[in-house]
């Protein structure tokens, strides 16, 4: 199995994972673990090893342009796909790197197609019966990695555009519920909202402080 991609370099765990039997090979990442409010996301993508779209990096690396197309590329070329959402609620309950676990088996359970083989950007998923590979910058040095990052980026922000137009004032289309400037302004003169996590330690000094506000 060969894998024909404008940078080879990014395709070496790939082709290691080939050359040892995998066929059905996958990567994992997530979008949204840093960010004050939403969710975080995770995606897993089985590239098709001989028809990769060229571009594809790492998501952060790119624009939201570059980001939207690949994203479309991605989705009507891999040979299956899985997403998996975790909302704000349960990233309050659990912590968020356990929701980001979550969100990766997720993403796992949704694919029609099972890998027989997952690169995963940093996390270790210890309790699943597939092998898998932990990469520390995976979405820098591993192609899949990076196509699931594009999909979970793409995603995610869909949906925090979303919910920019519920609660115009936080202007989330523009900063996805990442501490921006702009955010934790929004945070300090409106107070957090529905959809951002308490146990981030800025959004509850902010909710400490406009509680307090109200009292007065």
């Amino acid at each position: 199995m060969r894998y024909q991609f404008d940078n080879p370099e990014i395709c070496a765990f790939e082709i290691k994972a080939a050359t040892a039997g995998y066929r059905r090979i996958a990567g994992i990442d997530e979008a949204g673990r840093g960010a004050l409010a939403g969710p975080v996301v995770a995606a897993c993508v089985i590239l098709d090893p001989e028809n990769i779209p060229p571009g594809i990096d790492d998501s952060k690396r790119l624009t939201a342009r570059k980001r939207n197309e690949l994203n479309k590329l991605i989705t009507e070329t891999a040979v299956c796909m899985g997403v998996g959402c975790v909302d704000h609620r349960t990233i309050d309950r659990i912590n968020v790197y356990q929701a980001t676990i979550h969100a990766m088996k997720q993403a796992i359970a949704q694919m029609s197609i099972v890998p027989d083989f997952l690169l995963i950007d940093a996390v270790k998923l210890y309790d699943i019966s597939i092998s898998s590979l932990s990469i520390v910058r995976g979405d820098q040095r591993s192609v899949s990695i990076a196509a699931a990052s594009i999909v979970a980026k793409v995603y995610r922000d869909t949906i925090m555009i979303e919910y920019g137009k519920q609660y115009p004032e936080y202007e989330f289309g523009r900063h996805k519920g990442y501490g921006t400037t702009l955010h934790r302004n929004a945070l300090q003169k409106y107070g957090p909202t529905r959809l951002h996590r308490l146990s981030f330690k800025p959004v509850r000094e902010a909710d400490a402080r406009w509680r307090l506000k109200k009292q007065q």
